[in-house]
């Protein structure tokens, strides 16, 4: 009898240490969570705030009445465009990526096409700093009449993030067996066919993970709106910048303008979540 109490006190201590553990990492996970949450809660309360609660020492946690005003003027000065403008540019490119970088991806996974080696150089030139060709771009630009204008730009992204979604999609289709194909095509689909009706779908999930992180790189570009645009076509991310200024800066509009810049990003990945998670994980564990 004695053993068996005290198997049960061992039991209840080792079962009040895992509760504890447990507990600790819950806490050091809303800890952490907290300290990444605090900066996006900071910029939405800012852009409902009056000047006065800004600048306020101590700050001013919570806006005492929400401020539409910050917003209203955004819309009204015609900024609120530039947003606009980065969704047009953002999702054109990134079809236009997803399109060719899928084929091109589908002939290097299943023809070998250009060799081995074909596929590192192609993603090396996704790692040239933007800065570096931006000049030779412009200059280039000028000669076509093409600086401050959509299709200038959703070329050039569309080029600039091929790359990378090649690089992508191959290793997805890599993974996809290849007996399944060959099955295909001896039920008399053509290699179209066999694109479409097999191998998409199937890399369904890989396709949704590249197409947010192309859209993403799009959106979040600065070096290349900043130098190839003026008035027409400027995105979100050229336009937060001329809130800053040499005197003072208008943090009200900065906050405003980045909260209608960070909404669609929410969206799109609140909608891919699923896809995405998938995306990343396909090919991650073999055998």
């Amino acid at each position: 009898m004695t053993i068996e109490i005290r198997a049960q006190q061992i039991r209840k201590r080792q079962n009040r240490r895992n509760a504890m553990k447990m507990a600790g990492r819950y806490c050091l996970a809303i800890g952490i969570t907290l300290v990444f949450i605090f900066p996006v809660y900071w910029l939405f309360s800012i852009s409902f705030k009056t000047p006065d609660e800004i600048f306020h020492h101590p700050p001013v946690w919570f806006p005492e009445s929400i401020q539409f005003d910050n917003y209203g003027v955004l819309f009204k000065d015609g900024d609120a465009i530039t947003v606009w403008n980065s969704l047009v540019i953002a999702t054109v490119s990134t079809v236009f990526a997803m399109f060719l970088g899928t084929i091109a991806a589908y002939s290097l996974a299943r023809f070998k096409t250009g060799g081995q080696h074909l596929g590192i150089w192609i993603i090396s030139q996704r790692m040239l700093p933007p800065i570096v060709i931006v000049f030779p771009i412009f200059l280039l630009y000028v000669w076509l009449g093409w600086v401050d204008t959509y299709h200038g730009l959703i070329i050039l992204y569309t080029a600039f993030n091929l790359p990378y979604v090649i690089w992508m999609m191959r290793g997805y289709m890599e993974d996809i067996p290849i007996e399944l194909e060959e099955s295909a095509l001896v039920d008399g689909c053509s290699r179209w066919e066999v694109l479409w009706k097999v191998v998409l779908p199937l890399a369904r999930s890989g396709i949704f993970a590249t197409a947010v992180f192309t859209f993403v790189f799009a959106w979040n570009d600065f070096i290349f709106a900043l130098i190839l645009s003026r008035t027409e076509v400027t995105t979100f991310p050229v336009q937060v910048t001329h809130y800053f200024g040499g005197q003072s800066n208008f943090w009200a509009k900065i906050a405003a303008m980045s909260v209608l810049g960070t909404i669609p990003i929410f969206i799109a990945v609140a909608i891919m979540q699923r896809f995405l998670v998938r995306g990343i994980s396909m090919g991650a564990v073999k055998g």
